[in-house]
């Protein structure tokens, strides 16, 4: 019995198909397009046949099965979000269910944030596959490393252009540039004065500079940039910080502010002054206490 492709297998598989047909011209992915042709190449007695916008109040997207009578699948994306990227995105993230989890899931899925879920849970596993398997299909690693090599130091509009190329969010972007870069890095995301989540890069994480944030609110820093809206021109800006801001050690802060989504991104660059080495249990707290200042730390 053959084994299941993984998210990324399947996402290489569209994309052979796609370098034969349109070469290097084939960004951005019409996910909508190859939703249809691609399935009817390969399930042709059980294709998707139809994308389209709808009002899903509390969900960015579902996958569902054709009436009764018919053959087939759908994918909704909710048309209430005006961000052309999340939508994107959530359209690559339905394909993904269709591609790995419809004969598992029959009556379908309603996809909203999974990051709510406990990561334990088999639905927010596949949730998470899902977003793999959209991330690795509308922004290939080779293709992002050739717009922002793994050692380059990444600004704001190096983040867009990315964006831009690929039609996703920005912060889908970040995630993806996070997921590979050999910087140490950290994205906030906040709200109302708060860290809403934040993710750190492998390096970063490694060296214990990331946010806690199961446990109690975490107020963002008073002299950082995210907590000073007015300093931001045109909605954007940058600042370098000494030790006890954000992390003990010094931090350049990139920060905008989506009025539209009222929400927060800051991208957090530390310094590359220390050789990472995989920390022992004796050098783990050390290394903590060195990068993250007492009023930011948390305990699980």
């Amino acid at each position: 019995m053959t084994a299941p492709l993984s998210p990324q297998r399947w996402a290489i598989r569209i994309h052979q198909i796609l370098d034969a047909v349109f070469g290097a011209d084939k960004f951005p992915i019409d996910i909508a397009a190859i939703a249809k042709e691609f399935t009817a190449q390969i399930c042709p007695n059980d294709p998707i046949i139809s994308v389209r916008g709808d009002d899903l109040p509390g969900f960015d997207g579902a996958l569902f099965r054709a009436p009764r009578g018919r053959k087939g699948w759908g994918i909704i994306y909710n048309d209430r979000l005006s961000s052309k990227g999340r939508i994107n995105f959530t359209l690559g993230h339905e394909l993904g269910h269709y591609l790995m989890h419809r004969d598992a899931y029959p009556n379908g899925f309603q996809c909203g944030d999974g990051d709510f879920l406990p990561w334990g849970s088999e639905f927010r596993q596949i949730e998470h596959q899902a977003n793999v398997f959209a991330a690795s299909l509308l922004m290939p690693y080779d293709d992002f490393r050739r717009q922002i090599d793994p050692k380059a130091r990444v600004d704001l509009d190096m983040l867009s252009e990315c964006a831009a190329r690929y039609r996703v969010s920005l912060v889908a972007a970040a995630l993806r540039w996070l997921s590979y870069t050999a910087k140490r890095a950290v994205l906030v995301v906040s709200r109302d004065g708060f860290i809403e989540w934040a993710r750190s890069s492998e390096r970063a994480l490694k060296t214990r500079a990331y946010f806690r944030i199961s446990g109690a609110p975490i107020e963002l820093p008073d002299r950082s940039l995210a907590a000073q809206q007015d300093l931001l021109l045109g909605g954007s800006g940058s600042m370098k910080h000494e030790g006890g801001v954000w992390f003990a050690k010094p931090v350049h802060e990139m920060s905008l502010y989506a009025e539209q989504y009222e929400f927060g991104l800051s991208v957090l660059l530390l310094e590359d002054d220390v050789e990472w080495r995989r920390p022992d249990s004796k050098s783990e707290d050390d290394t903590y206490d060195r990068f993250v200042p007492p009023e930011l730390r948390r305990e699980w």
